[in-house]
């Protein structure tokens, strides 16, 4: 949903501001990056739209912004939103073609399944809490569900609910967990690995 409001107040030499929402109601943080349009900056007083996004902590803040008459672009490629989540898929698929073919047992991919399930709705949760300021879900815990096999779900919960997919420092983290947990997966498709995995759960 897209609000319209005034820039109420803008430093241009920090690139962020204030929007104050048409009627009643707290002026909204504004950041540079947030605007649509980023070879136009604003002065001030200018008549805009954008849609709502919270921060971490729980701060409203304006996304997606445009000048009143502009087009409405998206702060970010289409394409590039999409290719993680089209990642995920690809994996989990290639973890139950693996599966089929003997190559895996079937614990592994039950593992991927449950660990996402359990990741996306740790997001969830962990979202609406940023939204009414309740108790928040660790970003340790978030990054040991990804670790374990739960990053394709977390992926999902990152592009749906908007959350955490664009702080920096989690996203570094996060992708480590992600590599790892590819690599230990890689690890059992060495010769090593394979024995390991027919020793412990039969897999032929």
């Amino acid at each position: 949903m897209r609000y319209q409001g005034r820039i109420a107040t803008w430093k241009d030499d920090k690139g962020f501001g204030f929007i104050a929402p048409n009627g009643d109601g707290a002026q909204i943080f504004v950041h540079i990056n947030s605007f649509s349009n980023r070879q136009r900056r604003p002065a001030g007083n200018e008549i805009v739209t954008y849609e709502l996004n919270v921060d971490d902590k729980g701060r409203a803040q304006a996304r997606a912004v445009a000048f009143v008459g502009e087009k409405v672009t998206s702060t970010g490629s289409s394409s590039q939103s999409r290719t993680p989540p089209i990642f995920a898929c690809c994996f989990l698929m290639f973890v139950a073609a693996s599966v089929l073919a003997g190559k895996l047992p079937k614990v592994v991919l039950a593992l991927y399944v449950f660990a996402s399930i359990v990741a996306f709705f740790a997001y969830a949760f962990d979202k609406s809490a940023a939204e009414h300021n309740r108790w928040r879900t660790k970003e340790n815990t978030l990054h040991l569900f990804a670790l374990i096999g739960g990053w394709p779900g977390a992926l999902a919960a990152q592009r749906l609910f908007r959350h955490k997919s664009k702080k920096t420092s989690f996203q570094t983290v996060f992708w480590i967990t992600v590599f790892l947990n590819c690599g230990a997966l890689g690890w059992f498709f060495s010769p090593v690995g394979s024995n390991a995995l027919r020793s412990v759960f039969g897999a032929s």
